[in-house]
């Protein structure tokens, strides 16, 4: 008999009673405030075509590698699962690789996917029993079924969930075609964009070459010279922002920045376009592109995000058969101190610049992260990502970084996920860690309730709109 479906009222909240009061009461505040998401990957075409998902596995499982990794890591193979390959789209039965997951959902137990896949399967679709192969079918039948509705087409469920605004992320050679039929269209709902640069910038992608060729298209610049490709990227930045964007993203395998003497950094681009380039320089160039990357931000008014610290690709024979973002990224060691030095003492103590600071190592947050952001005018600490954006990681950040930088530079929490549905759920996790580490500072006396209940507002709310000038 399959086990029933619950997700308990005080999940997340601290054991003992006094502070899991403090914490009901804090979390009642924001529990229904609108959704900020602004920084996202979920795909554009959804809220532009308005058309209906396909089936369960299409949506829920295909597009998450928080899902798709772990079944991998258990020998299921990626081509079972209804993942793309660089081949073309899938071709496992989609209900096989629904059972797939129904049949392994116990190596998701403590994970927050768990949390994430129960909150979407309750709250959105209504069930009260628990995935399992005994109920495999009848999830995959009443998902598939209901996205056939209108009331689970995109945009109705963007409304659903609650969403002021959803940010996804483009490459500069994108036609943001979606994004401007989104804006013709009529819809009330706000999906904007996000400059992500790294295809362009990045010597070592696979895709250089080719991309500069379409950013040189589509922008109409000699991007083969310094200045038409400093160019092109202040163009496209403005196409950007005609189609809302506020941020750009820069996914970086290093926090490195440089600021070169214009006559070194053509020098370096030179090398770059040559393709003799040494590892060392590549990293060396793209450290000089985020410092210009922030001038630009300077000129412009974007939003800078840096993510660095991913070793992208790991597994070198699945991203031969699948591409990027296919669960074979690894976190690594990051330093920030000095790696940022270069384009703080250019750009650091002018308060017009924001610049949002990811990691993965979490190692450096209350050494290097905290200090840096409770000092430069310039900095905001982005919330847990990727690997810690769970309710052990969210609390560790909390833990290690408030001492020092305060919650006033942070920004709030952000989902960056593929996974439309599981928006809400992870905004929901976000809320209920915050309001638990704010209860238990209320409960030691350290904080009074009245301030922390501005404070959980603060962080749901008003500063991700501030952050991201939204």
């Amino acid at each position: 008999m399959s086990k029933p479906l619950v997700l308990h009222e005080d999940r997340l909240f601290p054991a003992d009673a006094t502070t899991r009061a403090i914490a009901r009461r804090l979390y009642a505040l924001v529990k229904d405030l609108p959704i900020i998401s602004p920084h996202g990957h979920t795909d554009p075409a959804w809220f532009s075509t308005n058309a209906p998902f396909g089936n369960a596995t299409e949506l829920l499982l295909a597009p998450d590698h928080y899902l798709y990794r772990m079944l991998y890591s258990q020998g299921i193979g990626l081509d079972k699962l209804g993942v793309r390959s660089l081949a073309g789209p899938s071709k496992a039965d989609p209900r096989e690789a629904w059972r797939l997951l129904a049949t392994n959902m116990h190596l998701f137990r403590a994970t927050p996917s768990s949390m994430w896949l129960n909150h979407v399967f309750k709250e959105v679709f209504g069930f009260d029993v628990a995935l399992d192969a005994d109920t495999a079918d009848f999830y995959y039948d009443t998902i598939t079924e209901a996205l056939q509705t209108d009331a689970f087409r995109p945009r109705a469920l963007f409304d659903r969930f609650k969403i002021d605004l959803l940010a996804t992320t483009e490459s500069p050679v994108d036609t943001l075609d979606h994004h401007k039929a989104i804006r013709a269209s009529g819809w009330k709902g706000r999906v904007v964009t996000a400059y992500r640069p790294d295809a362009v910038i990045d010597p070592e992608h696979e895709a250089f070459r080719p991309a500069l060729e379409q950013f040189a298209a589509i922008t109409g610049e000699d991007v083969y010279s310094w200045k038409g490709y400093l160019d092109a990227h202040r163009k496209r930045r403005q196409d950007f922002m005609a189609v809302g964007a506020t941020s750009t993203d820069h996914g970086h395998p290093t926090a490195i920045t440089a600021d070169l003497s214009p006559a070194e950094a053509q020098a370096l681009f030179a090398k770059m376009l040559s393709g003799t380039f040494t590892p060392a320089e590549a990293e060396l160039f793209r450290g000089q592109m985020l410092t210009e990357m922030a001038g630009m931000s300077l000129e412009d008014g974007l939003v800078m995000q840096i993510h660095p610290g991913a070793f992208r690709n790991h597994n070198l024979s699945l991203f031969a058969e699948y591409g990027r973002d296919k669960g074979a990224d690894v976190p690594s060691r990051t330093d920030y101190v000095r790696a940022l030095q270069p384009l703080l003492g250019k750009y650091g103590n002018d308060p017009r610049l924001s610049i949002i600071l990811f990691t993965l190592d979490e190692s450096t947050y209350a050494r290097e992260l905290a200090p840096l952001a409770g000092h430069y005018p310039t900095l905001k600490l982005g919330p847990a990502w990727w690997f810690h954006d769970s309710p052990e990681g969210m609390m560790r950040f909390r833990e290690n970084t408030t001492e020092t930088a305060g919650f006033y530079n942070t920004v709030g929490f952000n989902d960056d996920t593929r996974a439309f549905l599981s928006i809400p759920a992870r905004h929901d996790v976000a809320r209920r860690v915050d309001s638990a580490f704010l209860a238990r500072m209320v409960a030691e006396h350290r904080l009074a309730e009245d301030d922390a209940a501005e404070v959980i507002v603060d962080l749901t709310y008003n500063l991700p709109k501030q952050a991201y000038k939204l």
